[in-house]
C-alpha cells in the first residue's frame, strides 16, 4: 500500500507532520471514511498548541474505526510464525538429498 505524508503549520505556527494516510482510489470503498477521519483529525491539530510535532494517521484509525475495516484497509495479515510458509517448500528438497 502507498501511504502519504503531510505536514502544516498550524495557527499557533507550529509545523507539524501527520503520516500513515493510506492512498486509495475514489472508488475505494473505503475512500470516504479516510477522507472524513482524515479531517476530523487534522481539525484539532491545526486549532491547538501541541506538543508533539509529527501524528500518525494510521494509529488513530486503529483506535477509531472497526478492527475488521481496519484489517481491510491496512491488509493485516495475522500469521504468528513463518512455520506457515514451510509448507509451500517443494517435496524433492530433503535433508538426505544432500551430501554429508
Amino acid at each position: 500500500m502507498l501511504y502519504k505524508t503531510v505536514e502544516f503549520q498550524n495557527v499557533v505556527g507550529q509545523k507539524l507532520k501527520v503520516v500513515d494516510i493510506p492512498v486509495v482510489a475514489r472508488s475505494h470503498r473505503h475512500f470516504f471514511m479516510i477522507q472524513a477521519r482524515l479531517q476530523m483529525f487534522i481539525s484539532p491539530l491545526y486549532n491547538q498548541r501541541q506538543t508533539k510535532d509529527c501524528f500518525s494517521f494510521r494509529d488513530y484509525l486503529k483506535r477509531k474505526i472497526k478492527w475488521s475495516d481496519f484489517e481491510n484497509l491496512f491488509h493485516i495479515d495475522n500469521r504468528k510464525s513463518n512455520d506457515d510458509s514451510l509448507i509451500y517448500f517443494p517435496s524433492s528438497v530433503r535433508n538426505d538429498d544432500f551430501p554429508s
